[in-house]
């Protein structure tokens, strides 16, 4: 295919001397009559080509300055030549998917596309003006690190920001790569390279270890991996300021490493207790002589290695942390003087999260210096921000993912309604969106919905909106698209507020026991949506067209749909296995025990014929970090270990950190979940055979045998999703019969 190719700018100039050879009147247009760009658009241009690379040329991309009302962008032009003015060049990208969604048709989702179905000569858009309707938007979470990937490439972060930017994102909070700064910081203090890569965890558990929680956890890090991470982290925090938006860089509130205080007599510590199991770092108060000091060392080795920004996220004392004898205020004011010692005007952005933040530090400190991003925003009902925070700037916030689970579902019709109300009611001081899940790459159709709240003022038609994205999803509209969008609409992405952001989890992927009612020991209890939802929608995804059911964001969803499906019976056949246990019923509970195993069997083909869903991929990316066999094998233990058992024995034990980060993996599924729930299922069976109680399992030291397991695993999908999707409704249809008794 040829594009059509058209001229990004004409000088005035140029068109000056056309029309006074032509004797007209010449008149400048706006965007010419400036000296130059308001800024560079190549960083939009070099994204689009990423995206897009065979109708990239159909586009021009044009800078305009920020108004004071804030951003924006407008679309325009004729068949083969769309014009799309920002103020930013992620901006830009933000109006050209703003055609791709509504006028293209087709959709770019995290995960998905359908770009795919694009016509060789792009349509004529409708003029539109879309202007941001709150300047914050934010995105990651602290914990996105360790749950979407420590070890992911370079091409894996690209991918990522291009879609943030796609997506109307400005802020995007960076960790890669703080744990150098800490590392040269503390040298400074006293503290040798190998104490200090000591106290440093493992990449997959750092985001833990810069939220004070722990330290220390999957070996030393190496000088290689530090320096490996920390280039990194600058090539990410560069690619965001050149596309106009703000990497948002951890900041320093005075976390220190052990025996500080021997060191550096000047420095008290308050020690912080444990986290469940694990002890956490001690803390430096801030009102001591020393305090600044390391701060300012802190933000100058940050700044030689990331460059400046304008804001920076930190929180005092998260989940249980212990002031000790420090006044909350002063610790307040000296961490905010410390920030703007090193950084003037700087922004200071917390998370909205339990007791968090304090309105003793908020009202301490300037408030106009403060962003509050709140991931509490769709969970609780009668919330008043401003009242809780004292009128501090905030964004609302959600996260509809913890873990990393694979599950569907998300309060979605609460966002469609609240985020407006709270934006439009008097006084509001809502000033952003703070998409947060704990771990990226899945519900694409959420992450969508809520970033494009930003762009639009009004309550937002819940249902007209979900229709419109069925029609778009896989590049053409289907009947059978559009029931099963409204399906999952009606089901997974109508969960109400209350008590939840999340879905429930997976029993498969529970520790097993028959009592087992969610496999993460902070997941909902039980069912938050009807099952038939998913069930039938799966059925109507299966008869869609086979235009759609070419794109990629058509296999994502039908396996994403057919494994929920069937994660979701797993909540209706355990029982039924106790139910044949507890009446010593043996042939009925070797029937039903069967069925489980074979459902976590067929679970495992149907994700392997995804990459989404692979766990070799994961492994062989931690793997790949290392220079030497032994560091391959520490990072692959501190990528297994996040998902499996969590921590040490005391933390996934005792402090239930086990199975938090499960997910329905191919390979994962099959190597972990279904051996552990074989080998409990065979030991009840033997139990009523010999009428003995059933002999205890030792759960951790089976689950971290695997973790040291060096197994390798595929990196490419294998087998057809529509025929593995077939089959798992052939399974759940309500004809199948169990075999009789």
């Amino acid at each position: 295919m040829r594009s059509l190719r058209s001229w990004t700018y004409v000088s005035a100039a140029a068109l000056a001397l056309v029309a006074a050879l032509l004797g007209a009147p010449f008149t400048a247009p706006a965007a010419a009559t400036a000296a130059r760009p308001a800024f560079p658009h190549d960083p939009a241009r070099s994204a689009l080509e990423r995206l897009l690379p065979d109708h990239a040329s159909q586009f021009t991309l044009v800078p305009v300055s920020r108004p004071p009302t804030g951003d924006y962008f407008t679309v325009s032009g004729i068949t083969g030549r769309v014009r799309v003015e920002g103020t930013s060049p992620a901006v830009i990208l933000s109006g050209v998917n703003w055609y791709l969604k509504h006028t293209a048709k087709v959709d770019i989702g995290w995960p998905g596309d359908s770009v795919t179905m694009l016509p060789d000569i792009l349509p004529a858009p409708e003029p539109v003006r879309k202007d941001a309707s709150v300047p914050h938007r934010f995105a990651l979470n602290d914990t996105d690190d360790g749950y979407s990937g420590a070890y992911r490439t370079w091409a894996a972060y690209e991918r990522q920001i291009d879609l943030l930017a796609l997506s109307g994102v400005n802020e995007v909070f960076v960790q890669m790569g703080a744990d150098a700064v800490s590392y040269e910081t503390f040298q400074e203090y006293g503290y040798s390279p190998e104490e200090l890569r000591a106290w440093i965890p493992g990449p997959a558990h750092q985001p833990w270890w810069l939220m004070q929680n722990l330290s220390g956890f999957a070996d030393p890090v190496s000088r290689q991996l530090l320096d490996q991470r920390a280039a990194l982290g600058r090539r990410i925090a560069d690619r965001l300021r050149n596309l106009g938006m703000t990497p948002v860089l951890p900041g320093y509130f005075g976390t220190v490493p052990p025996g500080f205080t021997a060191r550096n007599p000047g420095g008290p510590v308050i020690p912080q207790g444990r986290w469940v199991g694990f002890d956490r770092p001690d803390w430096l108060d801030p009102r001591s002589a020393v305090f600044p000091e390391v701060a300012a060392a802190f933000y100058r080795h940050q700044r030689r290695m990331f460059g400046a920004s304008t804001m920076y996220k930190m929180d005092l004392l998260h989940e249980g942390g212990r002031a000790g004898d420090v006044p909350l205020e002063e610790a307040g004011k000296a961490v905010m003087h410390a920030l703007q010692t090193a950084h003037p005007d700087a922004t200071w952005v917390l998370l909205g999260w339990q007791d968090n933040p304090s309105t003793r530090i908020i009202d301490a400190v300037d408030k106009s210096r403060l962003l509050i991003v709140d991931g509490l925003s769709d969970r609780y009902d009668e919330l008043d921000r401003e009242a809780a925070w004292h009128g501090a700037p905030y964004a609302f916030g959600t996260i509809p993912n913890f873990g990393g689970h694979t599950s569907i579902g998300a309060n979605t019709a609460v966002w469609a309604t609240r985020f407006e109300q709270w934006r439009s009611k008097p006084n509001s001081a809502l000033k952003g969106i703070a998409y947060l899940p704990e771990g990226t790459g899945g519900n694409p159709v959420a992450f969508e919905l809520f970033t494009e709240l930003a762009w639009r003022t009004g309550p937002l038609d819940h249902r007209a909106w979900f229709a419109e994205y069925a029609g778009r999803r896989y590049g053409e509209a289907d009947p059978h698209a559009s029931t099963a969008w409204e399906l999952l609409r009606t089901g997974p992405y109508s969960t109400p507020s209350g008590t939840w952001s999340e879905s429930q989890d997976s029993l498969f992927t529970a520790r097993p026991a028959l009592t087992a009612v969610a496999s993460a020991r902070w997941s909902p209890r039980s069912m938050r949506y009807d099952a038939a939802t998913v069930q039938k929608a799966l059925t109507e995804l299966l008869r869609v067209a086979p235009g759609p059911r070419s794109t990629d964001a058509y296999r994502f969803d039908l396996v994403d749909v057919a494994r929920q499906a069937l994660a979701n019976r797993s909540r209706t056949l355990l029982p039924r296995i106790k139910a044949a246990y507890d009446a010593k019923d043996v042939p009925l509970f070797r029937a039903r025990a069967a069925e489980w195993k074979n459902d976590l069997a067929l679970l495992d083909r149907l994700l392997a014929t995804d990459t989404r869903f692979l766990l070799g991929p994961w492994l062989a990316e931690a793997r790949s970090w290392g220079a030497t066999e032994a560091e391959r094998t520490t990072a692959e233990f501190d990528a297994r270990s996040i998902l499996t058992t969590w921590g040490p024995r005391h933390g996934s034990d005792t402090g239930g950190l086990h199975d938090y980060a499960n997910r329905e993996w191919s390979g994962l599924v099959a190597d972990f979940y279904a051996v552990r729930w074989t080998r409990y299922l065979d030991s009840l069976d033997t139990a009523l055979v010999t009428g003995q109680a059933p002999v205890p399992i030792d759960w951790y030291a089976m689950e971290n045998a695997w973790n040291e397991q060096r197994t390798t695993y595929p990196v490419t999908r294998a087998g057809d999703p529509v025929a593995l999707a077939t089959e798992v409704r052939d399974a759940l249809s309500p004809t199948r019969s169990l075999p009789a008794r």
